[in-house]
């Protein structure tokens, strides 16, 4: 380096000053800094002893005469003094026999003298419990923005509170694909909970208005009665097939012409467990024959919105884009509601999306409540009334009465739907849709003679659909108007003594959750609380 001083760095004509120890000369001629190179071997950042890389016999001054604090001999450099030589290296530096005790085998803890859970040598004030999600607060002073809402106040308010009706739409509208199916069929949180909103904004029994919903047919006499369809049969196949199907075999007709004139790639529909008796499960149909296979009603709800995952169904599906699929759902009403909200922005919804989107056509069945699986087929029927669920052949809830036939069509049962009260969807009774108004299609034997479908025919896709389908029906008006309205009132009455919110299909359509939580009584904020 140079200066105004000179090339050495030092005035002209001043001594040269002695080197300093253990600094090597450099070339005064070269313009490069001045660098002091690293001595081979050593490390800098950290006394070599301390890492047992030096053989002990070798730590230490080379030259006694130039040890630190020798200055009886005229030495004046310090040096290292060795530290301390490494417990289980020898002066070759090479490790020595390691000793290891073999565990014991085929020999349970002695537990006699204590407690096995007990937990020993723990240090005084110290607390090993797992804390509880309180102490994010003590962590940091991160507020949460008040417009976020997580999984667990979904939890808290519908879940936990039994008021769940199994439609899955939370789990189609979580965008992080961070809430699954548990095997008690409800959803749960299976990653971190990113606190997007979108479960609560969708849940039918949460953040969603599903009043408000009702517009999308765009009647504005949806509030009463059958509300404002296209047009409305009664009607039924006369095909061999339709024996299986229920009353008059109409979604299934619907969903093979459908299929036949390549509207649609696939039906989501009911399918019976292979494992459970009567337990309802997700199912894509593709061809005629699995619609017919699976023809007839289940009283349980099959989370459908939750099995839109399109990885699910891909080997069943033809090989094109995702966007160019097109599909049908057959749902309950509140799943209906789920789908048409979860379409309406244009939001992703992760592994659900292109399902999702691919729904062009709904057919909702008419529906007053759903059941619990298990406490329906086993506690209800089973238990108490000695009706195997493998000797069940078909099930049916009419004229207020839970009917039950054999596998030869005996009717076996016949009782006031009101005794199976426990075994019902707590949320049910919160439902003012008994026919389905967001659907393009709703189909129930409510309003129609014993072998025949009450078919309510809402959009311009559903009369497409209808009219693809009419041709291969033995159709007429719809037989009994006033008893799908009177039904439809009486839901509506019991769904106003049930909620806890005003009911006001005008209002916004999604419910803040502090505003449902003032209603409802629900604990603000669930995921700071320790529990």
């Amino acid at each position: 380096m140079t200066d105004e001083a000179g090339e050495s760095g030092r005035p002209e004509g001043a001594e040269a000053e002695e080197p300093l120890p253990g600094v090597p000369e450099t070339d005064a001629d070269t313009d490069r800094e001045r660098t002091v190179p690293r001595a081979e071997g050593v490390r800098t950042h950290r006394p070599a002893s301390e890492h047992g890389t030096i053989p002990g016999d070798q730590i230490g001054p080379a030259d006694e005469s130039r040890a630190y604090g020798a200055s009886d001999r005229g030495g004046t450099e310090a040096v290292a003094d060795g530290g301390t030589t490494p417990a289980n290296v020898d002066a070759d530096g090479s490790l020595g026999d390691v000793e290891f005790t073999e565990p014991a085998a085929g020999e349970s803890q002695d537990v006699e003298d204590g407690d096995p859970t007990e937990r020993v040598g723990v240090p005084e004030g110290a607390d090993l419990d797992t804390p509880g999600y309180g102490i994010r607060a003590e962590m940091n002073d991160i507020e949460t923005p008040d417009d976020k809402t997580w999984f667990m106040e979904l939890d808290e308010a519908v879940i936990e509170e039994d008021r769940c009706i199994q439609c899955g739409t939370c789990v189609a509208a979580c965008p992080s694909d961070s809430i699954g199916i548990g095997d008690d069929d409800l959803p749960e949180l299976v990653k971190m909970c990113t606190g997007c909103s979108l479960c609560w904004d969708f849940c039918p029994r949460g953040g969603l208005r599903y009043e408000r919903q009702w517009k999308i047919t765009g009647g504005e006499d949806n509030v009463k009665g059958a509300g404002d369809p296209v047009t409305e049969f009664s009607a039924r196949v006369e095909d061999d097939w339709r024996e299986g199907a229920q009353d008059g075999g109409v979604v299934t007709a619907v969903l093979s012409h459908l299929l036949d004139a390549g509207e649609i790639d696939g039906a989501l529909v009911a399918t019976e467990s292979d494992d459970e008796p009567w337990k309802a499960e997700s199912f894509l149909a593709t061809t005629h024959e699995e619609l017919v296979a699976n023809a007839g009603s289940f009283y349980n709800q099959t989370m459908a919105l939750g099995n839109l995952d399109l990885a699910q169904w891909e080997d069943k599906l033809p090989d094109k884009d995702p966007e160019d699929l097109s599909l049908a759902l057959v749902g309950t009403p509140c799943e209906i509601e789920g789908i048409r909200a979860l379409q309406d922005f244009e939001w992703e919804y992760g592994s659900q999306n292109a399902m999702v989107r691919a729904v062009e056509y709904t057919v909702a069945l008419m529906c007053t409540k759903n059941f619990n699986y298990h406490r329906l087929i086993g506690e209800q029927l089973a238990e108490k009334r000695d009706i195997r669920p493998a000797d069940i052949g078909k099930l049916d809830v009419l004229d207020g009465e839970m009917r039950v036939y054999d596998r030869d069509g005996e009717q076996v049962l016949a009782e006031d739907i009101e005794h199976f009260h426990d075994a019902a969807l707590k949320g049910c009774d919160e439902c003012a849709d008994f026919t389905g108004y967001c659907a393009d299609l709703t189909v129930g034997s409510v309003g129609s003679s014993d072998e025949y479908s009450s078919v309510i025919v809402r959009t311009e896709t559903g009369l497409e659909a209808w009219e693809l389908t009419e041709p291969d029906l033995d159709y007429h008006d719809l037989e009994d108007r006033s008893a799908v309205g009177g039904l439809q009132s009486w839901d509506k009455k019991k769904a106003f003594e049930s909620l806890d919110r005003p009911f006001d299909p005008d209002a916004p359509r999604f419910i803040d959750y502090e505003d449902h939580a003032a209603n409802y009584g629900t604990e603000l904020n669930p995921h700071e609380a320790d529990h």
